[in-house]
């Protein structure tokens, strides 16, 4: 399912996001070189099969690095659900559960749900839950979504971390996950927020501002994914207004900072390679000369000046949740 103007700067899958974007999520498994995995399919939009078994490590340190944010967000999501009620949550596009326990953590009472299109994904889901004390009240679902919403059962809370820019008509999308709150229940969408960066804009290699002719690039690519999503409608990405139209209460929208200024720690520095790696794998055909020259070297290890050993890396991004409730 598996991040337009809105959607495509602030998606990841490892975020929270299943074989939904990486993001999470965070950006490196939504570029197009992997993708744009579905939560509800887990292929790519030409068809091909993701290899979880190589992305799924890397989808679970992505979600770990915003793991405070998350956190935060979850936390919010209970000063407008009441935390003891809360007794059944589905997390759309789970991916490898990091998320889903956090929920779960969140929300005490509760009985939190996987929901993904990956087998692999899923276990791995199980295992952390297991592994946190939370294995009683943390299960899996697999599904295709859209098309196996009404098998997912009914909810007090849905979380859907950047998985419904992966559903062609979003509005219909919503109003069937709609369907499935229990009176009173609240639909959390993770959209949209700001770009990741991990570099300063003069980075002493080629011209100055990288960063941002990459996240054009990526706005077109993402454009492009969208409109070849199967049932693709062309609406603006007004969240607020399709959670209304889905016949919810719009509640609030937050957005939630992850920052780590340099230095960065090895975890961090390793996410920014693989960013960078599948940026170039995916939208190298689209970059001008100096550009891609620019990204060869960053990718260099032997390079002083490279991704690998530059005392500037950092990571800053924002996540945006929009939130709405059931009458």
């Amino acid at each position: 399912m598996s991040q337009h103007r809105g959607s495509h700067q602030g998606h990841s899958h490892g975020e929270g996001h299943g074989t939904q974007h990486t993001d999470a999520h965070t950006d490196a498994a939504d570029r197009p070189a992997a993708g744009h995995r579905h939560g509800h399919g887990g292929h790519h939009h030409d068809g091909a099969h993701l290899d979880w078994s190589e992305l799924a490590p890397l989808l679970e340190r992505q979600a770990e690095v915003a793991s405070q944010a998350y956190t935060d967000a979850a936390a919010w999501l209970g000063t407008l659900a009441p935390v003891p009620g809360v007794r059944r949550i589905l997390d759309i596009g789970s991916g490898p559960g990091v998320i889903t326990s956090l929920l779960a953590e969140a929300f005490p009472a509760a009985e939190t749900v996987a929901v993904d299109g990956s087998p692999e994904l899923l276990a791995l889901a199980t295992a952390r839950a297991g592994a946190r004390g939370l294995g009683a009240r943390v299960s899996t679902l697999h599904a295709e979504l859209p098309e196996e919403v009404a098998s997912l059962g009914r909810a007090d809370v849905i979380w859907a971390g950047n998985s419904m820019h992966h559903m062609g008509d979003q509005g219909a999308a919503l109003a069937a996950f709609a369907e499935l709150l229990n009176p009173g229940g609240l639909m959390a969408l993770v959209e949209g927020g700001l770009p990741t960066r991990h570099l300063p804009w003069h980075i002493g290699i080629g011209r100055p501002g990288l960063e941002a002719r990459l996240d054009a690039l990526h706005a077109d690519w993402f454009g492009e994914m969208r409109a070849d999503t199967p049932g693709a409608k062309d609406e603006p990405d007004d969240w607020r207004a399709l959670l209304a139209g889905a016949g919810l209460t719009p509640s609030g929208t937050r957005t939630f900072l992850t920052d780590m200024p340099a230095p960065v720690s090895p975890v961090v520095r390793e996410l920014a390679v693989a960013h960078y790696t599948r940026l170039r794998e995916g939208v190298g055909a689209r970059l001008d000369a100096d550009d891609k020259a620019t990204l060869d070297r960053l990718l260099d290890p032997a390079d002083e000046l490279s991704l690998h050993h530059r005392p500037d890396l950092f990571h800053l991004t924002a996540r945006t949740v929009h939130t709405a409730r059931k009458g």
